[in-house]
């Protein structure tokens, strides 16, 4: 019960907890409120917020899921079966994915290939094909081999030395006395979406003319990550030239779902006792966490790359929180406090996608406490009452929902 209380915990600053914190900074500004603001805003580049753990959290419980799920299809019909479920469902995940980020409502090029739900269809794809093929020892050897083979890559492997910012290209090209081509990227456009974008041809120029090499590193836009996403991903590129769910950054993240799989492995283990397991998820958290920290001094915790450090980082704090929910949920049996988010946890996937299809729950919480009903919290009371009013009946509405399915046995089922 508690991997379910968790996704559904992750899934509840997904669908608009966020907006409850700002609503209340907004009302009352102060150390503690502007502290939760930032940290539920993604690190620019290199750093860690908080909300820069809501996304590995999610890939991390999917690898502790899939040993329940598919150990389970192994158990009663076979190895092939779980293969040709583990196939099934990465396939159409992907697929959904694909769907969520507009489909072929656009013309190519203006077609997302990569998003959220793209990277965890992989991570899962990747994942279980290897629970379902390796021992935990050979896993562990390939979790290891993953995270050191991404940052030998990310680090040895020579590049362009250009960085493909609009800002960058564009004093690029001011400095080589081209203000037309400067102007191009000073426009607030996508060139990516956009076909035979003149944008788009004058960065390849730029790119392919550039000689000389350099290795190491990591900054935004010069990196082999993003160079790589620049040369190879078709379609739109959520950061212009390049995605933060990119080709190569996927690969690291499949490790976050390995490590998934080892917690997943431990709760799984009858010889241990219910603390004992709560007691090795936190040492491997806390230890996890601060190689992660130590790594950081030469391969910066980056989410946008999915830096190795990051999976360790986010992987050791996802393992924590993990050990307090079992802790509480299945050792103590303190349950009444995260029945919301089980019903939550239990469609993730349903109540994530029904807010990408209604705008988000606060978009139809408006429809009840917008217009005048928002102006009169915000005249009878504090300053941004109206906001916190709203957000509110959004997260209610969004459990609402996902009780209506809870209770009518109603799961998406891949």
């Amino acid at each position: 019960m508690s991997v379910d209380a968790l996704r559904g915990f992750d899934m509840f600053w997904i669908i608009g907890a966020d907006s409850l914190v700002y609503a209340l900074h907004r009302m009352s500004p102060s150390g503690p409120t502007t502290l939760l603001a930032d940290q539920l805003e993604h690190a620019e580049w290199a750093g860690f917020h908080f909300y820069d753990l809501i996304f590995p959290l999610f890939v991390f419980i999917v690898g502790v899921s899939l040993v329940f799920s598919l150990g389970k299809t192994i158990e009663r019909a076979g190895r092939g079966e779980a293969l040709k479920r583990v196939f099934r469902r990465g396939i159409l995940l992907f697929v959904i994915g694909i769907l969520y980020s507009g489909g072929v409502s656009s013309a190519w090029p203006d077609i997302r290939l990569m998003g959220v739900l793209n990277r965890i269809a992989l991570a899962y794809l990747f994942a279980g094909l290897l629970f379902c093929l390796c021992k935990p020892r050979a896993l562990l050897g390939i979790c290891i081999g993953i995270l050191v083979g991404y940052w030998a890559l990310m680090t040895f492997t020579p590049i362009r030395d250009i960085q493909l910012t609009k800002s960058n290209l564009a004093e690029l090209a001011d400095k080589a006395g081209d203000p037309q081509t400067a102007a191009l990227f000073k426009a607030d456009s996508n060139p990516s979406a956009i076909k035979d974008s003149p944008e788009w041809a004058a960065a390849e120029k730029m790119f392919y003319a550039t000689t000389n090499r350099v290795s190491g590193r990591f900054g935004q836009g010069l990196n082999l990550a993003n160079h790589i996403d620049f040369m190879y991903l078709p379609g739109r590129k959520y950061d212009t030239f390049f995605d933060p769910e990119g080709y190569l950054s996927t690969i690291p993240a499949v490790a976050t779902c390995l490590l998934g799989v080892f917690a997943g492995l431990l709760l799984k283990n009858q010889g241990l006792a219910g603390k004992q397991k709560v007691a090795w998820l936190i040492s491997f958290g806390i230890a996890a966490a601060v190689l992660g920290w130590l790594w950081d001094y030469q391969f910066p915790v980056i989410k946008k790359i999915w830096t190795s450090s990051y999976v360790l980082v986010a992987g050791g704090y996802s393992a924590i929180l993990l050990g307090v929910f079992y802790m509480v949920v299945d050792v103590w049996q303190v349950r009444g406090w995260c029945q919301p988010f089980v019903w939550m946890g239990m469609n993730s996937i349903t109540v994530y996608l029904a807010s990408n299809v209604l705008g988000g729950f606060r978009r139809v919480a408006l429809r009840f406490a917008g217009g005048d009903v928002k102006g009169f919290f915000d005249a009878h009371g504090t300053r941004g009452c109206g906001d916190l009013v709203i957000s509110i009946v959004g997260l209610l509405l969004a459990f609402w929902f996902v009780q209506f399915l809870y209770k009518r046995k109603v799961f998406l089922r891949l």
